[in-house]
């Protein structure tokens, strides 16, 4: 305006010292499956993927309101990319199961995922939304009053985030949404995770980043920031991730 497997494993001849941290853009979330204990790990078959027309329907699988479909049709004119249906669902029902009351959310584009947030937080929930850019909270402003939230219920902060989330307080937060500058995944990710409390949650869209982080010939500095949030979250110990391909691809983790 999203970067974090614990029961995986791979040869031991492969892995580092145990004293000797991965570099920085060599970390990669193992994507390999054990089938039985002590099983050999085997990696999922490409071919399992759901066709397109699966993939879609899941995607609209869950209505979208009126105001988010406008709030989404207001990110072209700003130039943002807001997060898809699928993603903007996933957050509602995150938000809902956390019974989230305390969220950031670090880009706020044109409101569309401000929404999905509040659908699922408590009625007396505040958002605390991040991004560079005041006329895009402007506008996503006008999509929160417009479906009758209130504004004591939001914080807009206009300014670069890693100068406006180390004032926020650590483990004060239900809920941490990351869709900003990509380049700065690694950065906003380690700020998440610090603004959680227990049982809290990190959620990173375009974890996938159109099919280009799956590509091991892709080195985009975009593409190899994500991958070293992806590596990040997958290598914290107090955190539980998961990789759903819902979009353009959400990360999300527990904090345990």
């Amino acid at each position: 305006m999203a970067r974090h497997p614990e029961a995986t494993a791979e040869p031991a001849s492969h892995l580092p010292p145990a004293h000797e941290p991965l570099p920085a853009r060599s970390r990669r979330p193992s994507t390999t499956t054990l089938t039985a204990v002590n099983a050999v790990p085997t990696k999922t078959a490409v071919k399992s993927a759901p066709k397109a027309a699966s993939w879609a329907y899941a995607e609209d699988f869950v209505g979208e309101s009126e105001a988010a479909a406008e709030a989404r049709a207001a990110a072209a004119p700003l130039g943002v990319t807001p997060i898809g249906r699928g993603g903007a669902s996933a957050l509602t029902f995150l938000a809902s199961v956390l019974r989230a009351k305390a969220v950031v959310e670090i880009g706020t584009g044109s409101g569309v995922s401000g929404l999905a947030l509040f659908a699922g937080m408590q009625p007396d929930g505040i958002l605390t939304s991040v991004d560079i850019e005041a006329d895009h909270q402007r506008v996503a402003r006008k999509a929160f009053l417009s479906v009758g939230i209130p504004t004591q219920r939001f914080r807009l902060i206009a300014g670069a985030a890693l100068n406006v989330l180390p004032r926020l307080s650590d483990g004060a937060y239900d809920l941490v949404f990351i869709d900003a500058d990509k380049v700065e995944y690694p950065a906003y990710v380690e700020q998440g995770i610090r603004l959680l409390r227990t049982g809290g949650v990190l959620a990173v869209d375009n974890a996938l980043r159109s099919d280009r982080v799956a590509d091991p010939n892709d080195d985009d500095d975009e593409v190899l920031a994500i991958r070293d949030a992806l590596g990040m979250v997958a290598d914290d110990e107090q955190l539980r991730p998961l990789l759903l391909p819902v979009g353009d691809g959400l990360l999300v983790a527990v904090k345990v």
